[in-house]
């Protein structure tokens, strides 16, 4: 059985720095939306290592699309470029587990210290894309370039609360409280 995707948002861009930026503001802002906030910080780390692997490796151009479906309990991000060559991610089963973590925790953090400098040496990012994501991969597309995905378990939906507004309607003939007086609007409350 093939279901429609509950949400989607697709954006074309050129993986430059400064576009790379917005589009995370972008997918965090999508996120939000389907309130899927749970997910915005390892969503918009895997995108801005995607789109940063665009931006440094990608030939002819830098030209590429960024596609979030949310498809049950499964939302899935995934950057496709025209450039046919497939990437391999580093191999890190060699590193040490504080190393790694000291290389995620460099990825969250905005403020760049001189350790995180000496930890960014590149190779690392489909690496940490698989860290913090449930699966990923790459789907070729012949000449056409490449799809890079990964996936993350969306906590189930919460349905939406229905608002319910009661209103009573009273004849005008049965206006109970028609002989008293309003209350009266205290000092420092607006009425």
């Amino acid at each position: 059985m093939i279901s429609e995707p509950s949400r989607y948002y697709a954006v074309e861009l050129h993986a430059l720095p400064s576009r790379i930026g917005q589009v995370r503001r972008i997918v965090s802002a999508h996120l939000r939306q389907w309130h899927l906030d749970a997910l915005v910080d390892h969503a918009v780390l895997g995108v801005t290592e995607l789109l940063t692997n665009v931006h440094r490796h990608a030939q002819p151009d830098k030209r590429c699309t960024v596609e979030i479906e949310l498809l049950l309990d499964r939302l899935t991000v995934s950057v496709r470029d025209h450039d046919p060559r497939i990437p391999r991610a580093a191999d890190l089963d060699g590193a040490d587990a504080g190393a790694f973590d000291s290389a995620l925790d460099c990825a969250f953090d905005s403020d760049a210290s001189d350790e995180c400098e000496e930890l960014a040496t590149s190779g690392r990012g489909l690496a940490i894309v698989g860290a913090v994501s449930e699966s990923w991969g790459v789907r070729p597309c012949g000449d056409d370039g490449k799809v890079v995905w990964f996936t993350l378990s969306a906590p189930p939906s919460v349905p939406p609360v229905e608002e319910r507004v009661h209103v009573v309607h009273v004849p005008p003939t049965e206006r109970a409280f028609t002989e008293y007086d309003p209350f009266p609007v205290l000092a420092g409350h607006a009425g």
